[in-house]
């Protein structure tokens, strides 16, 4: 009498491993890049918004309204790296470069995902009423990893922001010093 054993051979243990490997290792590096790609959206999305937000609150408030990179989350950082995050508060006295002063109040605070670098050609941005320019510039959006290519974010003398995947050149954007 022949008895049937439930279970699995060897070989079928064996290319069940391999085919399973290989499938980890072309999903792995394809899912890095999809969760880097988001998280430089997310950024790039959190500036725009900034950028709307600040023209907006300018020309309800008559107010110049400045942007500044932040270290701390409570005064601008000396500095064209916004990697750590940045401020956006009412800029009364119009001081330049803006710095909040005791009686400026900070409308929005926001701190950078850790696996992001944006750099920016300005130490600040002002929007002001619409009878008067913006700072215009452009902010520069990289992975840590340089697992996805940068992207810009540029702001009009209007102060309307547009993403750009390249220079005006045709040149890619890039955070390298």
């Amino acid at each position: 009498m022949h008895r049937r054993t439930n279970g699995y051979t060897l070989y079928e243990l064996l290319v069940t491993t391999a085919l399973i490997a290989v499938l980890l290792a072309v999903g792995i590096p394809s899912f890095a890049s999809i969760a880097a790609r988001q998280r430089q959206a997310a950024e790039i999305n959190a500036l725009f918004h900034a950028i709307h937000v600040a023209r907006k609150e300018s020309i309800m408030r008559r107010k110049v309204v400045s942007l500044c990179p932040s270290h701390d989350g409570l005064g601008c950082a000396n500095s064209t790296d916004w990697s750590s995050g940045w401020l956006m508060f009412e800029d009364s006295d119009r001081d330049s470069p803006p710095t909040v002063d005791a009686g400026e109040p900070v409308l929005q605070r926001h701190a950078v995902a850790s696996d992001i670098i944006i750099r920016a050609n300005r130490r600040s941005f002002t929007l002001r009423a619409t009878f008067l320019r913006a700072t215009n510039g452009t902010f520069i959006v990289c992975d840590r990893g340089s697992r996805i290519p940068a992207k810009g974010l540029v702001i009009s003398y209007t102060g309307r922001p547009r993403v750009a995947l390249s220079r005006t050149s045709g040149k890619p954007y890039s955070c390298a010093h």
